[in-house]
């Protein structure tokens, strides 16, 4: 199984960092499903952006928390290497 920590693009332009099992399940209850992370809830639609792959999801958040603490300019340089 592989892990995920992704960035999406919110319709206001912000951006969301996150991680996951099932990069597609994800994106999809980010976009239409109450359970969806709140901050994306009220900033539909989103796009996946960037994503990177891991072999445990222990490093995939350990990566999510990285990202995090970027700076949003820090953020686009990463999405766009």
């Amino acid at each position: 199984m592989s892990y995920f920590t992704y960035i999406l693009r919110c319709s206001d332009d912000s951006l969301y960092t996150g991680s996951t099992n099932d990069i597609e399940k994800r994106l999809h209850e980010h976009n239409n499903l109450k359970s969806g992370a709140h901050y994306t809830k009220i900033r539909r639609p989103v796009e996946l952006i960037y994503t990177e792959i891991f072999e445990t999801m222990s490093e995939a958040r350990k990566r999510e928390y990285v990202i995090k603490q970027l700076t949003r300019e820090q953020k686009i340089s990463l999405i766009r290497k």
